[in-house]
């Protein structure tokens, strides 16, 4: 029998196979002697326990697509960054250095701007514009009063996916506003720091239909952007790609460069100016990096 792993807890795990329930498991110990460690969103091969409901043995872990480090888990088909319009103000800086970090793993992104009933339209669509321009796809959504929660299920139905953001967007409260298996904790936003109380405490998939997974994950306030150099940062801004080809020299940086057919993009509106900068502040901490 096969199914997904989606919760581990010392040394049992906890096996999601559709249309059956879920099976209480441990590893078989050949997988412990190969030092195989089964990870959140494995999907595995099971021996059910005979006269033992819902408990079995682990016996394979079959061939993972991909594996994120933070959270640790494994064989996601998207990430779904989700960003508040207010309370906390978006800090986009941020948002990009998620980009960059998914983009990095080959994995889908979609963006999800929440609390949408906080702020006027005008400048909801400048946010959302930016990120639909480069080729994302972007859900608006409230859970005051359900807006987009409608589309943003329909973009998780079928596959396992990883909420990603900092703490205090609304993660937690969408993820219970669409499903009613698991009820995650939700905090309230600090009103000296403006950023939410961490409230996601470990990486767990949802289940919540037989085919459809998500995985909340801890809030993070600030990422550190250490294991690309700076030349290979421009990779990632996928937008770039369409014009670098035209920049004078094949090894532009975007940065100080004379004939940068990317910073004619900027100049003419085709590439937004906030991507822009944010990219020179990431350049140049990359930069100072490799100094020290």
């Amino acid at each position: 029998m096969t199914g997904k792993i989606i919760k581990g807890i010392a040394g049992f795990y906890y096996v999601h196979v559709p249309n059956k329930g879920v099976y209480e498991c441990k590893a078989r110990g050949l997988l412990r002697k190969q030092n195989i460690k089964p990870l959140i969103g494995d999907n595995v091969t099971i021996d059910i326990l005979q006269n033992q409901a819902f408990k079995g043995n682990i016996i394979d872990i079959l061939n993972r697509k991909n594996q994120l480090i933070r959270p640790t888990v494994a064989n996601i088909e998207q990430v779904m960054i989700v960003f508040s319009v207010s309370s906390p103000k978006p800090n986009l800086n941020l948002l990009d250095r998620f980009i960059i970090l998914i983009e990095k793993e080959n994995i889908p992104i979609s963006i999800c701007f929440n609390k949408i009933d906080t702020l006027p339209f005008e400048e909801i669509e400048k946010m959302k514009m930016v990120y639909e321009n480069i080729g994302y796809e972007v859900y608006l959504t409230s859970t005051e009063n359900g807006a987009g929660l409608k589309a943003l299920s329909a973009a998780l139905a079928g596959k396992t996916t990883v909420f990603a953001g900092p703490s205090g967007v609304g993660k937690s409260s969408i993820l219970n506003t669409m499903q009613d298996e698991v009820t995650m904790e939700t905090g309230e936003i600090s009103q000296k720091s403006q950023r939410g109380k961490h409230t996601t405490r470990h990486a767990q998939l949802i289940c919540y239909d037989e085919t459809s997974y998500v995985v909340d994950t801890p809030g993070f306030s600030s990422l550190y952007i250490e294991d690309i150099t700076e030349s290979d940062l421009k990779k990632f801004f996928v937008e770039f790609s369409e014009y670098s080809n035209e920049c004078r020299f094949l090894s532009c940086n975007h940065i100080n460069e004379p004939d940068c057919a990317v910073k004619r993009a900027i100049d003419n509106n085709n590439i937004a100016q906030s991507r822009y900068d944010n990219y020179c502040i990431i350049y140049d901490e990359l930069k100072n990096l490799r100094r020290w």
